[in-house]
């Protein structure tokens, strides 16, 4: 049998931040996304040589064993394992499965568009067309969010698990990590191809560990050092704001929001920027741009920016002439999906 599946990456718009313990715990969290075209693939194909085989193509990693329950997470195509660890406990009664499951991503590791996590929704979507298990959204979501945080041990907040695994725009409220409410945006299509003409997507060409940043994070907000916490309450503000301008198909309110997002973010752990970001957004401001903030938890990654369109071509130019890339995209409205091939 042969399972493929994919689920989209997304653009983090505004609130990232207050999805993440202890913050969304304490004061609740709320983060605007929206999924884009760029996405994360698996396939699983089952096998009856008594083996397991994982393969991440693009990272040009494998592992290969003998059938067993569980693997020891070791820094080798963990996600891979953790998806395998908990369907084999959870959902095949702890019987090993032989099976090889190959996947790769649109976006590399640490580019701030959500890829760890959709990564792990694509292989479980895959897994649970392969067992015909019964798992609506939120199930999948949530199960996504306890493989990577609880099991593999991976920080992090919640939104880019329900993100993937819904797709579209979505305003997301994290009553605590473990209660989430996705509210599906209903945005007016000449909006969306409004904010689509508007919005560039520059990759650094830096990928970055997200688990340190949100680390750092963590501990600044537990001590209360720093502005963290005032920082948070304003990004979860930011979310709530910007929804508002993007309903009206307000994009230049949406622009100065996301760059307000940009400051406040900022001051949330010292390695969220760098000289190369911060050269990069002083170019594109130069250039025409409205506004800029790095996607996901900083350090490198994707930047998004906002620019009038009749400057977008040179905006683009200029960025093109960076160390980075522009990376042309469009949104995507569909979350993960997994369909069966005959063979």
């Amino acid at each position: 049998m042969l399972i493929r599946s994919k689920a989209p990456l997304r653009l983090g718009l505004a609130g990232g931040g207050s999805d993440v313990a202890p913050y969304c715990d304490l004061y609740g969290g709320a983060v605007l996304n929206a999924t884009i075209n760029l996405s994360s693939y698996c396939t699983i194909e089952t096998l009856n040589n008594g083996e397991v085989l994982f393969e991440a193509h693009d990272r040009q990693e494998t592992f290969r064993a003998s059938c067993e329950a569980a693997y020891a997470y070791d820094g080798l195509l963990d996600l891979h394992k953790g998806v395998y660890n908990r369907v084999v406990r959870e959902f095949n009664n702890g019987q090993p499965l032989s099976l090889r499951v190959s996947t790769y991503s649109d976006a590399p590791a640490g580019s701030g568009l959500g890829s760890s996590s959709t990564m792990v929704v694509a292989i479980l979507t895959a897994y649970a067309e392969l067992l015909r298990l019964p798992l609506g959204e939120y199930d999948v979501a949530h199960l996504a969010f306890e493989i990577e945080r609880q099991d593999i041990g991976l920080r992090g907040g919640a939104q880019d698990q329900y993100a993937a695994t819904f797709g579209g725009v979505n305003f997301m409220e994290f009553l605590d990590q473990t209660r989430v409410i996705v509210n599906p945006l209903r945005v007016k299509q000449w909006i969306l191809s409004e904010l689509e003409a508007s919005t560039v997507l520059y990759y650094t060409g830096v990928s970055r560990s997200s688990d340190k940043i949100i680390a750092q994070q963590i501990e600044s907000f537990k001590s209360g050092e720093g502005k963290s916490v005032e920082a948070v309450h304003q990004l979860k503000a930011d979310a709530s704001a910007m929804k508002e301008a993007l309903l009206r198909g307000n994009i230049r309110r949406f622009g100065e929001i996301l760059g307000s997002s940009w400051q406040a973010k900022r001051h949330l752990a010292d390695q969220i920027s760098n000289p190369q970001i911060e050269e990069v957004m002083s170019v594109a401001l130069d250039a025409g741009a409205w506004s800029g903030k790095v996607s996901g938890a900083g350090g490198g990654g994707f930047i998004v920016f906002i620019v009038d369109p009749v400057d977008r071509v040179n905006l683009v130019r200029v960025l093109n002439t960076l160390d980075g890339n522009v990376v042309p995209f469009q949104f995507e409205p569909h979350g993960a999906s997994a369909w069966n091939v005959p063979t």
